[in-house]
């Protein structure tokens, strides 16, 4: 089955996609939208272009665990985005990885324009290879 995660933000929104296989996500988009609701719609786009069949959103928790005004977006983006797709949507927790992916924008010296337009859809292929080697040790 292909699933999609989201990396959802205020002004650009990260998306990513596995293979049919769950086996490894690669970067799809990035859609710079501010209206929460512009954003959802194509995000619903990119979900059904692709044929997916499961959402994982990005959850930033706070780094003590509780949720603060971006994790409720988050909830909310998911909530929305259920319902307009029809597709199963997932929380992820994304602690650290909007951090990861500048280390890896650092490592290919990806820098200026070209690391802002590119950084969410890391992140967000950071969340669903996450999300896809979690599923596959659960079934080891």
């Amino acid at each position: 089955m292909r699933i999609m995660s989201v990396d959802y933000g205020d002004a650009r929104t990260g998306i990513a996609v596995s293979d049919p296989a769950e086996f490894m996500a690669s970067p799809v988009a990035v859609i710079k939208e501010t209206i929460f609701e512009e954003t959802i719609k194509k995000a619903a786009v990119f979900a059904k272009d692709y044929s997916v069949e499961q959402i994982v959103v990005g959850y930033p928790k706070n780094m003590n665990g509780t949720i603060g005004v971006r994790a409720e977006k988050s909830q909310l983006f998911a909530q929305e985005l259920e319902a307009i797709t029809g597709v199963t949507v997932k929380l992820w927790d994304e602690r650290c990885t909007t951090m990861s992916a500048a280390v890896y924008m650092n490592a290919t010296d990806t820098r200026g324009k070209k690391r802002k337009n590119t950084i969410d859809a890391a992140a967000a292929t950071i969340i669903l290879q996450d999300y896809l080697d979690y599923k596959r040790n659960m079934h080891l």
